[in-house]
């Protein structure tokens, strides 16, 4: 089952984004890599490596991430996972967080997760 990481300045952000996604997808492997170690906003490259390991399966693992730093650093760590695929994905943090988690518990693989996840990206929340 593909796995799903969100890498987020904040530890408390990284964590509700995976509680509200067990919600309606419990059996995903879930890890949340937020903030620095001592409580600190920013991102930790230990932190992200080590989110990623807790889920990698050969299905892959779909990242999210809150902001450009989030991304940066998590480009680094994705390099040093060659051996299954780690893809990073381009949508709203919460919104894409929770399609992916779902349609990886429906069983899709990881080009299906990231592509659901994405749909939210041009997705106004109102219609007017």
């Amino acid at each position: 089952m593909v796995g799903l990481v969100i890498v987020s300045h904040s530890e408390l952000i990284a964590r509700g984004v995976i509680e509200l996604c067990r919600q309606m997808a419990p059996n995903v492997p879930m890890a949340a890599a937020g903030g620095l170690p001592g409580g600190e906003i920013g991102t930790d490259f230990e932190r992200i490596y080590e989110a990623i390991d807790s889920v990698r399966s050969e299905d892959g693992v779909a990242v999210l991430f809150d902001l450009g730093s989030a991304l940066m650093t998590t480009e680094m760590v994705v390099e040093q996972f060659e051996d299954i695929p780690v893809r990073l994905v381009n949508a709203p943090i919460v919104e894409g967080a929770v399609l992916a988690a779902v349609t990886a518990e429906g069983g899709a693989g990881l080009d299906e997760v990231l592509a659901e996840a994405r749909t939210f990206y041009d997705l106004p929340k109102l219609d007017h």
